[in-house]
C-alpha cells in the first residue's frame, strides 16, 4: 500500500470513529436522568404507611420538592434504610424537603405534612388557591391542630408560607432549581384537583393529583393538558408522565368518585398520542400512581388490565416506596 493510499484510509478509518463517538455522545446526552425521583408513597388509601408523597430534584441537587405529602416521615425513613439518605429522618424532613407541592387537600395527600410540622423547618406550601382554603380553614387552626402557617386562625405561627398558584403561569420553587406551572382538574366534580408541570432547564415532568376522565367528570381540563403537553412530547423534553390508575375496571362508574381506571386511562392517553404522535409516547415513562388497596388483589388485577391493554406499548413505571426513579 502506497502511503497516500494509507494516509487516505487512516482518515476514512478516523472519520468513521468520529461518527461513531459523536452518535454515542448524543445518544447519552438525549438519554441522561434530569430528575430524580424519591417517592415516600404510593398507594392511594387503605395503609397510612404508604400514601401518596414523592420528592422530586434535579440529578446533580439534593434540593427537593415533596409532590403531595401523603405519607412523609415513614417514606423517609425506608428511604434512609434502602441508602437514598445517609442523614436523619429529621435533617431530610427539615433540610432535603424545600416545599410542597399540595395538588388537593384530601388526607391521603396532606396527612404527612400536618403531623410532621411541629419537627419541621420553615418553608413554602404551594398549591391552587381552592387547595388553600381549605389548608386554612379546616386543617391549620387551633381547633384541629396547630396554626403552622401564615395565613388563618390568629395566632399564625408562621412556619409555613401559602404560595397561591396561578394556572396561567410558572413559579420558581424556592431554594431549588425547579420550577412550576399548575392546571386544574376535576376530582368528583365540582371536586377540584391539580396536575403540576415541573421543569428544571429544559426538562419537564408531569404529576397529576387525583382526577376523572373528562368524559366521566363532563369537562375538558384533561383534553386542555394533553394539548400543553404535546410539544413538550414531540420536542422529547418530557420525561414521565405520573398520573393515577385507582381501581380496576369492574369499578362502577357511579363508584369512581373522580378517579381512572386502567380502561379510562388508556382512553386519555389514546388522545394524548393523538395530539402528540402516538410513537413518540414511547419516549415517556408511564408512572402509575394512587393505586387503591381496596382488595387483597385490586393492585396485581390493575396492573395486568394495564399490560392487556396497553397497545400503544407505553413504558408502564410502577413505583415502589423508597424506590429512587431516574428520569
Amino acid at each position: 500500500m502506497s502511503i497516500q493510499l494509507f494516509v487516505m484510509e487512516l482518515i476514512r478509518s478516523s472519520f468513521f470513529i468520529w461518527l461513531l463517538f459523536c452518535a454515542h455522545l448524543s445518544f447519552a446526552q438525549n438519554n441522561k436522568a434530569d430528575f430524580k425521583v424519591i417517592p415516600l408513597g404510593v398507594l392511594g388509601g387503605g395503609d397510612e404507611s404508604n400514601l401518596s408523597a414523592y420528592m422530586i430534584a434535579p440529578e446533580n441537587s439534593n434540593h427537593y420538592a415533596c409532590l403531595d405529602a401523603g405519607t412523609v416521615r415513614f417514606g423517609i425513613q425506608q428511604a434512609i434504610h434502602d441508602n437514598l439518605f445517609k442523614q436523619s429522618v429529621a435533617t431530610v424532613l427539615r433540610t432535603n424537603i424545600k416545599g410542597y407541592l399540595i395538588s388537593h387537600p384530601h388526607l391521603d395527600h396532606v396527612a404527612g405534612l400536618i403531623i410532621n410540622s411541629p419537627d419541621d423547618t420553615a418553608k413554602n406550601i404551594y398549591a391552587l388557591p381552592f387547595c388553600i382554603d381549605v389548608l386554612k380553614g379546616n386543617y391549620f387552626t387551633w381547633k384541629s391542630w396547630s396554626n403552622f402557617a401564615n395565613e388563618g386562625e390568629k395566632p399564625t405561627l408562621n412556619k409555613y408560607r401559602y404560595i397561591a398558584l396561578d394556572t396561567a403561569k410558572e413559579t420558581g420553587i424556592d431554594n431549588t432549581e425547579l420550577f412550576v406551572r399548575p392546571f386544574l382538574l376535576s376530582h368528583s366534580n365540582p371536586n377540584q384537583s391539580t396536575a403540576f408541570l415541573v421543569r428544571y432547564k429544559e426538562a419537564y415532568i408531569l404529576y397529576l393529583g387525583d382526577t376523572g376522565a373528562d368524559e366521566i367528570e363532563k369537562t375538558d381540563h384533561l383534553s386542555l393538558l394533553w394539548q400543553h403537553i404535546a410539544p413538550l412530547i414531540k420536542a422529547k423534553r418530557l420525561k414521565a408522565i405520573f398520573i393515577e390508575t385507582s381501581f380496576p375496571d369492574e369499578q362502577p362508574v357511579k363508584q369512581l368518585f373522580g378517579h381512572l381506571t386502567p380502561s379510562l386511562l388508556m382512553k386519555e392517553m389514546d388522545a394524548l398520542g393523538g395530539l402528540a404522535g402516538k410513537e413518540n409516547l414511547s419516549h415517556l415513562s408511564i408512572v402509575i400512581t394512587h393505586i387503591k388497596p381496596i382488595k387483597g388483589d385490586s393492585q396485581e388485577i390493575i396492573k395486568k388490565e394495564l399490560q392487556q391493554l396497553n397497545s400503544l406499548k407505553l413504558k408502564l413505571v410502577f413505583p415502589q416506596q423508597a424506590r429512587e426513579l431516574d428520569l
